[in-house]
């Protein structure tokens, strides 16, 4: 559809937001909105203000191009400061001073409605109401009366149809005004039209919103940045054929290489028809004189490229495509890769596909949603008849192969090669290409480089100074942020995509990338806290979580040490996740009866009953406990251990009697092989006086806790915590034995 891409704000109450439930009203304007290449702003900023609702919501209407409002039958919530409105009157009210088109759709209060009861009257404000669509009804604008939001759909996709065609035919009207007084046909050159743009509706829409600012003083400039293949360029080339209707010059200037750069303007100047002298000055002299135009700067290696190329004046537009992370003046505009749905949906629409949905998203999945990549993989399937599953098997095994082809529509380039330039810029040894291949290994996203480069001896000759030279850490990430291969630190973190990732690995040996795998493991390790209880350490766990379960060994003491801050901090059924892969890895390398492997053993089983299960707790050691004794001894503290869990988890499962009996035989054992005053014999008479309890015995628990006290006030001191929860205990079974007594 040709014409502006207008932002649309959508008034309504809450309710239209859920209902119907299989398709809410809502729902369907925000499509029809989306389907006319329009876009929807948000309908829900004041539930989240709480200074001056009323000026924000005026500001929020004062943004859009149209006004859509949906009025039913309930009035929504009043303005907090303005109470005689509500929030959707408010918004109407907004429109109308704005003098912005208003499209009104009543809810048809004479026709069966797919709502609740609940939604077809307001008891508090239904006068309001009433009144509401009564002076919206006689307002002098169409209004229109909808039963379902399939009708709404369509009637709104034609209102903002018809709405679009007049503005572009308007902005025709100026732009061939224009032309003809100055005196000729308009001047453009601008790469075809890309035949599949998917999922960047609200990219254009932010985009052509920056350019319609108001900058004095010189033209607007936007710089598209990104990773190469992100579609920069597809983005600036359709903004461009949307603007060629109003618009008397839109040239595309090819940036990469300034030979190509000065032909472009020489080409430009001689169509100008100021072809003769400097074509840069001929070009800025007869563009300050104009607002008519747009300039795109395609693959602009950095700013100093184009440093005094740009024009200094008129009131014109300038679109910089660049993989350069870092442009001056916020001009900066990141283009993202497109998320799951709306990369499989290009790959199903592209293929023409049927009935392999999960292959699309699993596909769209390995590659990151890379634009480039999903082009090149469909130009693929169609020139080989391949379907998408049996591309996605192939694409994983072969995946460094299939990324240099497939002949990718209107870019000349595939993935592999589009990056080899910034590859080759890196070096082959220096800091940045050392801190992309650390990276290269770790999880895609939010990799902590804050609590990973630090330093550690030992890794001198694969990490350089990026562990104790900040200076040098700096330049590292600013020469990877040059061409967008990490993103924008943020509270020290950075991401990577997949597919930059695993060409950097591609590219090693394999004793190379064993080498780096080491490496990326041993700064992981390094970085983790001591002590998994301590719940000081728990943020560095959690922000090291993803990365460890890639890279660590799982049979070595660092993935212990995560499994155990996840039950430690409460994730027990991740624990028992965790501890599961552990566990099998130890078997296999270690095998069954290394001491390691049981130790891993009685972790799955205790977690296990903490995430809710005590009875598969309690036969998990009951197995386990005759084997420790079989392998390490009877005595030995890790068979003591397992068996203390496994009366613990006896008693949870159900068995307080044979917990407490348990603990009796346990006890004696402490005494002989620890001591009286040890601190596990200690804990071993609490846990044994707890059961008494539990069994129905609250006397034996008072007196085993009236014993006990003394010894904990002098081994451990009167103040320790486990004191005090001796006394506490005490305390409560002293209660319910003089309640039993009585």
């Amino acid at each position: 559809m040709e014409g502006p891409v207008l932002r649309v704000f959508v008034s309504h109450t809450s309710e239209l937001r859920e209902h119907p439930k299989e398709r809410s009203f809502v729902a369907a304007a925000v499509h029809a909105v989306n389907r006319s290449e329009c876009v929807p702003l948000d309908m829900e900023y004041f539930t989240a203000r709480d200074d001056k609702p009323a000026a924000y919501c005026r500001e929020q209407v004062g943004k859009a191009d149209v006004y859509v409002g949906i009025l039913g039958f309930r009035y929504g919530s009043p303005v907090r400061d303005e109470t005689t409105l509500s929030y959707t009157e408010l918004e109407f009210e907004a429109a109308t001073t704005l003098g912005l088109p208003r499209l009104v759709f009543l809810l048809d209060e004479d026709e069966v409605l797919p709502l609740p009861q609940s939604c077809l009257s307001d008891l508090t404000y239904g006068e309001r109401q009433e009144a509401f669509r009564a002076r919206v009804a006689e307002a002098g604008i169409t209004v229109r009366k909808v039963a379902s939001p399939d009708r709404l759909e369509t009637m709104l996709s034609q209102a903002l149809s018809e709405i679009r065609a007049r503005a572009a035919a308007r902005a025709e009207a100026v732009a061939e005004a224009r032309r003809m007084a100055l005196g000729g046909g308009p001047v453009v050159r601008v790469a075809p039209r890309p035949v599949f743009l998917a999922g960047r509706e609200d990219l254009l829409a932010e985009l052509e919103a920056r350019l319609a600012g108001d900058e004095r003083g010189g033209p607007r400039v936007v710089a598209l940045c990104g990773l190469g293949g992100a579609g920069k360029t597809s983005v600036a080339v359709d903004y461009a054929h949307r603007q060629l209707g109003r618009l008397g010059v839109v040239w595309q200037l090819p940036a990469e290489e300034p030979t190509a750069l000065a032909a472009g303007f020489g080409e430009l100047a001689a169509q100008l028809g100021v072809g003769t002298g400097d074509p840069v000055a001929a070009v800025h002299t007869a563009l300050a004189r104009r607002d008519d135009w747009l300039l795109v700067f395609d693959n602009v290696p950095d700013p100093a490229a184009i440093a005094g190329l740009v024009p200094p004046a008129g009131g014109g537009q300038v679109v910089i495509t660049s993989q350069y992370g870092y442009w001056p003046g916020g001009r900066g505009l990141d283009v993202p890769m497109l998320d799951r749905e709306v990369a499989a949906g290009f790959l199903l629409e592209r293929t023409g596909a049927t009935e392999e949905d999960q292959a699309a998203g699993e596909l769209a999945d390995e590659v990151g949603g890379l634009p480039l990549a999903l082009e090149q993989a469909a130009a693929y399937m169609q020139a080989s008849g391949r379907s998408i599953a049996s591309y996605l098997e192939l694409f994983r095994k072969r995946r460094a192969d299939l990324l240099s082809r497939g002949e990718a529509a209107g870019y000349d380039k595939q993935v592999a090669t589009t990056w080899s330039l910034a590859f080759a810029a890196l070096g082959r040894d220096g800091p940045a290409v050392r801190l992309l291949r650390l990276v290269a290994c770790y999880a895609a996203e939010e990799i902590p480089l804050d609590l990973l480069l630090r330093p550690h001896p030992g890794l001198e000759a694969t990490l350089g100074p990026l562990l104790d030279d900040d200076l040098a850490r700096d330049e590292a990430i600013a020469g990877l942020r040059r061409y967008s291969l990490i993103s924008a630190p943020h509270d020290g973190r950075v991401s990577v995509h997949r597919l930059v990732q695993a060409i950097t690995l591609d590219q090693l040996t394999e004793e190379d990338r064993a080498t780096w795998r080491r490496a990326a493991a041993t700064v992981i390790e390094t970085a983790l806290p001591d002590d998994a209880r301590d719940p000081m350490g728990w943020p560095i766990y959690a922000a090291l979580l993803p990365h460890a379960q890639i890279m660590l060994d799982p049979t070595g003491d660092g993935m212990l040490r995560i499994i155990l801050y996840l039950g430690y901090a409460g994730s027990y059924t991740a624990a028992c996740d965790a501890v599961r892969p552990l566990l099998r890895a130890r078997e296999a390398t270690l095998g069954a009866e290394d001491p390691r492997t049981l130790s891993a053993r009685s972790n799955l089983a205790y977690w296990t009953g903490l995430a809710g299960d005590p009875a598969a707790a309690r036969d998990q050691y009951a197995t386990l406990v005759p084997e420790s004794e079989r392998i390490l001894g009877a005595e030995h503290p890790e068979t003591l251990v397992a068996r203390v869990r496994l009366a613990d988890w006896t008693g949870e499962a159900g068995d307080p009697d044979a917990a407490r009996d348990s603990f009796i035989t346990l006890l004696q054992i402490c005494e002989r092989v620890l001591g009286a005053e040890h601190p596990e014999t200690l804990a071993t008479r609490a846990r044994l006086a707890d059961w008494a309890g539990q069994a129905g015995d609250p006397a034996a628990a008072r007196d085993h806790y009236t014993a006990l006290l003394p010894l904990y006030e002098r081994v451990l001191g009167t103040e320790h915590p486990e004191t005090l929860t001796v006394r506490s205990n005490l305390t409560y079974w002293a209660r319910r034995a003089g309640g039993a007594d009585g």
